[in-house]
């Protein structure tokens, strides 16, 4: 682990970037590759805009809903994007964008399956960033006795669920390639799929982190925004995934 605070955070950043990079750099591989049209042409431009913008939002948003005992420390909302990240808010911005413009510009074709495999990709990368960071990263998790314990600088060996993370993501990754081509009948469901285990992986994994401000049950901002989300989402991906019967 690396134990200097500004080291920690630029190799945290720098794998978080090329994790970002090298998932759109695949994604643009796989447009390409399915033969459809660039994505900075319209209505490409239009769809990728609206996640890229949901996403950042959503991104803090759900940072600061695990972590309001923040905000006033980084100056309230004019420090609203100073804050961390949520790859749980990332995504659901990330949707929630892309599905407002494509009511905006009437479109009905489903755009997530190309999204699947390049934010995996970019998922396991930067959850390395986030394990090299150590202590100065908050999904480090608690105290356990397992001989896979790691510790992170303060003599205390925890759950290293950085790692675990993305052994879920490499196995969720596995798990759907073997499903794409079935898939393929119902577009979307591909994408329904990854998101709704995600969000289950994390309303569970989150159990072993600390929580840094408790919620109702004990829960973390985080796995409120996964219940409330899986609340929704779930029952959609069971029904699309009951019409491949």
């Amino acid at each position: 682990m690396i134990r200097e605070a500004a080291l920690a955070h630029g190799v945290h950043a720098t794998l978080e970037a090329l994790g970002m990079a090298l998932g759109a750099r695949y994604y643009f591989f796989l447009r390409r590759k399915s033969g459809l049209a660039s994505a900075l042409s319209n209505p490409g431009y239009a769809v990728l805009m609206g996640c890229l913008l949901g996403a950042a939002i959503g991104n803090k948003a759900v940072f600061w809903l695990d972590m309001p005992q923040l905000w006033a420390a980084h100056g309230g909302i004019a420090g609203f994007f100073y804050g961390g990240q949520s790859m749980v808010g990332g995504l659901l911005g990330g949707l929630i964008g892309v599905e407002i413009v494509k009511t905006l510009a009437g479109m009905r074709q489903s755009t997530g399956d190309l999204f699947v495999f390049p934010i995996l990709l970019g998922l396991m990368i930067g959850r390395l960033g986030c394990f090299l960071a150590g202590l100065y990263d908050d999904t480090y998790g608690l105290p356990t006795p397992l001989p896979w314990g790691v510790d992170f600088g303060d003599g205390i060996a925890r759950h290293p669920t950085q790692l675990y993370e993305i052994l879920f993501a490499a196995l969720l990754w596995a798990a759907l390639r073997g499903q794409q081509s079935r898939c393929a009948a119902e577009p979307g469901l591909l994408f329904k799929l990854m998101l709704s285990a995600y969000l289950l992986w994390r309303l569970g994994i989150d159990g072993l982190k600390p929580v840094h401000y408790a919620y109702p049950l004990g829960l973390s901002g985080i796995q409120w925004v996964c219940l409330l989300a899986l609340a929704v989402y779930a029952p959609l991906t069971l029904r699309q995934w009951r019409r491949l019967a």
